[in-house]
């Protein structure tokens, strides 16, 4: 079987799934990679076969998604890499949200399986914030179209979803805590954070940014660069997490019994999506950094408990039911 995996570039969740996936994915055959984003700093040892920009997010440094700069990202260019993209080649279409791959899909009249987080969004059972968002629930929904969907959440929400996909490092690690604060925010510059953990001299913070090509001190702060195994090794060690509104890291996060602290990006309906999700399950949630975040620290560190994730399926199930949905996608978009 000769398998094509479609990774949306934009963040580093999508990437990270797909590493978990490829060893398994290997036991059924070929598999090539398709990385489409402009926006992704994980290194990984994945066979990208193909790469293109595609459509990616980009932030501004006070923590708000860039319009503009998503907007001069597009071009025509997307449309003329989905009719050369050779998804007719694959036995098996895999795409984790990449909008150049579902384009091909569609115009060469493919079956794809739409697979990940997003896909869980076909549901109208999955969380969503009170406050609709038309043209962000109208992304989440159609951004990819597929008549096959295996969504992945925090919890079961619907008969297609399952429980997300743990790294395999977290799932053997005996995680410990030695009091210090891991900290993901891609969304904000270490000039915006740094002021407010200074005042928070108690506490050691492990901060990952992108800005950072080597470890550097600063007082209590420790910046890292993004690298897979220095943040799995601070999420093993830490007493919580200071993250963003994704949905792999408060995964993992809660799957050890870690204290989860979750600041969506701004305007980003998918993190807010899941920030309703994380609030019905007992996570703390706040719109932003400023200056009521002190207050808002403490309360997180003295009121709120960690909540504890389990898993029905391990990643081997989860991969199972991929193979699964492919042949009963075909059979369906052939009939």
């Amino acid at each position: 079987m000769k398998i094509f995996y479609a990774i949306q570039g934009t963040g580093n969740g999508h990437l990270s799934r797909a590493v978990e996936l490829y060893p398994f994915l290997k036991k059924y055959g070929e598999v090539d990679f398709f990385l489409s984003g402009s926006n992704t700093n994980l290194k990984n040892n994945l066979p990208i076969k193909y790469q293109s920009k595609g459509v990616s997010l980009f932030y501004k440094h006070s923590g708000g998604l860039d319009y503009i700069k998503i907007l001069r990202s597009l071009s025509f260019r997307v449309y003329s890499e989905a009719k050369s993209l050779p998804v007719e080649e694959y036995d098996l279409i895999i795409n984790d949200f990449d909008f150049v791959t579902s384009l091909a899909c569609s115009l060469k009249k493919i079956p794809c399986v739409h697979f990940g987080h997003q896909a869980s969004f076909q549901s109208e059972k999955t969380p969503r914030p009170h406050k609709k968002n038309i043209l962000g629930n109208f992304i989440l929904e159609k951004f990819v179209k597929s008549n096959s969907h295996i969504g992945l959440h925090f919890e079961s929400y619907d008969h297609h979803i399952y429980n997300p996909i743990i790294k395999e490092d977290i799932i053997k690690a005996n995680p410990i805590n030695d009091g210090h604060i891991t900290v993901y925010l891609p969304q904000y510059a270490t000039t915006h954070l740094e002021p407010h953990f200074l005042k928070q001299s108690n506490f050691q913070f492990e901060v990952f940014s992108k800005e950072f090509d080597r470890i550097t001190c600063k007082n209590n702060i420790t910046y890292f660069p993004i690298q897979n195994e220095q943040f799995t090794s601070s999420l093993i060690r830490c007493y919580g997490i200071i993250t963003a509104g994704g949905f792999e890291t408060p995964a993992e996060a809660m799957y050890m019994n870690k204290k989860v602290l979750s600041i969506p990006i701004k305007n980003h309906y998918e993190q807010a999506c899941n920030a309703s999700a994380l609030e019905k399950l007992g996570i703390m949630v706040i719109k932003k950094i400023d200056e009521n975040f002190e207050q808002y620290f403490k309360q997180w560190i003295t009121e709120k408990k960690a909540i504890k994730l389990d898993l029905k399926h391990s990643t081997a199930d989860i991969v199972e039911m991929l193979i699964k949905s492919n042949q009963q996608n075909k059979h369906v978009y052939h009939s």
